[in-house]
């Protein structure tokens, strides 16, 4: 049995001999992304499990152990954990948790703190925590992230886009009805193989995969029969989480909506661009610019890999991040980048240009960077482009789910009556085609 180690700060450690004996836990958020990013943990020898448990028990436990006046998704990653381990499923004492750390002025950076804190306070001091950043903000013999890792889970998170937004595209229409999410799964499965085997991250194979990949989803068939088409934003956790948004992809699928959720390369751009603005603005290393700018420069040619290839075979492209980063030039400012930052403005602005302008803002209640880029914006978007057709949901473990869904299906509303409106001028106009041909040949005659 590992011996337990701490630091001078009195962290306990996550050593090299608890990496070959312990089960390393992960929270869920997106379930196509963070599936390959488990597969690849497990390629480099981490006992990954990806937590799947659901339901208001999670919340509840949460609430137990977090103050709840804390942040919605610290609260829900925080239960899920805790849950977990009282489950009896996992030996305690032979049991690791990871979260992610942003370093940034978001309540997420101190996630961790809060995590440790509830763990003591539940008896399971003794579990060890990982840091997933790319800061060096904490530092365990038993974790480290190489470049090939970085690379791999780079990798992993354009194909968890080009999946995502494929099988959004398609599942509405589908004829047979679970082939795209059955495509999703194979396509997961085949790429954490090639991980495994040290293929499918160098950027020639990601352009050919992702041309594969986009290419089998044109085979589904499908049936094209106007749908509203609705956009998803808000803090990352929510957006993605169905634990944080009361299953909210599922529920628009039911009310018949085809569904576009921006992708995590969006916001992985916008935070390193966001270090090298710090850099620029207030000094630093060179050798750390040159660094920061040479990892925005390969996230930028595995975004436009996925841009080329969903383009290609006639689906609806992301935007690329500096067509939307322009998108909010005089609206709102650069500066504004706690969390989210004008980048949740900008996804706005970008999917009501992009056909999706009924949208559903969802936020963590309290989350103040996003009331202040999200809801505080609607206005502003409005004016900018008055497609735009908005509402801003509040998620906490107090809010009631038919309340959050009836004020959805009021913008569902609006979103219809719009669809239907064009429905029947486009049917006016083509109706007046004959005529006009007809009077035309009147008028030669």
């Amino acid at each position: 049995m590992a011996k337990l180690e701490y630091d001078k700060t009195g962290r306990l450690l996550f050593t090299k001999q608890m990496k070959d004996e312990y089960t390393v836990l992960m929270p869920m958020m997106a379930p196509i992304h963070f599936n390959m990013l488990k597969n690849v943990f497990t390629h480099y020898g981490y006992k990954a499990v990806l937590l799947e448990t659901n339901g208001p028990e999670i919340a509840q436990v949460g609430l137990k152990y977090v103050h709840n006046d804390t942040c919605y998704p610290a609260l829900l990653v925080i239960g899920q954990f805790i849950h977990a381990l009282q489950s009896g499923k996992y030996d305690v004492h032979h049991t690791a948790l990871m979260i992610t750390q942003t370093g940034g002025g978001c309540r997420a950076s101190n996630y961790i703190h809060l995590l440790r804190k509830a763990l003591k306070k539940a008896g399971f001091e003794f579990v060890p925590v990982i840091s997933l950043n790319l800061s060096g903000l904490e530092k365990n013999s038993g974790f480290s992230l190489t470049i090939p890792m970085v690379r791999r889970l780079a990798a992993g998170l354009v194909y968890g886009d080009a999946l995502m937004l494929l099988r959004n595209q398609i599942q509405p229409y589908e004829i047979n009805k679970g082939e795209a999410q059955r495509l999703v799964d194979k396509w997961v499965t085949e790429l954490s193989k090639e991980f495994a085997n040290g293929k499918g991250y160098a950027a020639k194979t990601i352009d050919e995969n992702l041309d594969k990949i986009a290419c089998s989803f044109t085979e589904i068939k499908v049936n094209r029969i106007p749908k509203v088409k609705v956009g998803v934003v808000g803090e990352i956790y929510v957006k993605y989480a169905a634990l944080g948004n009361n299953d909210l992809e599922r529920f628009l699928a039911e009310q018949g909506c085809e569904v576009n959720l921006p992708g995590i390369m969006g916001f992985m751009l916008f935070k390193v661009d966001n270090r090298l603005e710090d850099i620029k603005l207030y000094g630093g290393s060179k050798l750390k610019f040159k660094v920061v700018e040479a990892l925005m420069n390969y996230l930028t040619g595995l975004e436009t890999s996925l841009i080329n290839a969903t383009k290609k075979y006639g689906f609806l492209p992301p935007s690329s991040y500096q067509h939307t980063k322009s998108l909010v030039k005089n609206v709102i400012g650069y500066g504004s980048k706690m969390g989210e930052g004008w980048l949740l403005t900008a996804e706005m602005l970008e999917l009501t240009e992009t056909g999706y302008g009924n949208i559903v803002c969802t936020q963590p209640f309290g989350c103040l960077p996003n009331h202040i880029n999200g809801k505080g914006m609607i206005r502003r978007i409005k004016s900018v482009d008055d497609r735009a057709n908005i509402v801003a949901i509040d998620y906490d473990p107090g809010a009631p789910r038919v309340n959050q869904e009836n004020r959805i299906k009021l913008m569902l509303a609006v979103a219809k009556e719009n669809l239907n409106k064009e429905l029947e001028e486009q049917k006016a106009k083509e109706q007046e085609k004959p005529d006009t041909k007809q009077k035309k040949a009147t008028a030669k005659k």
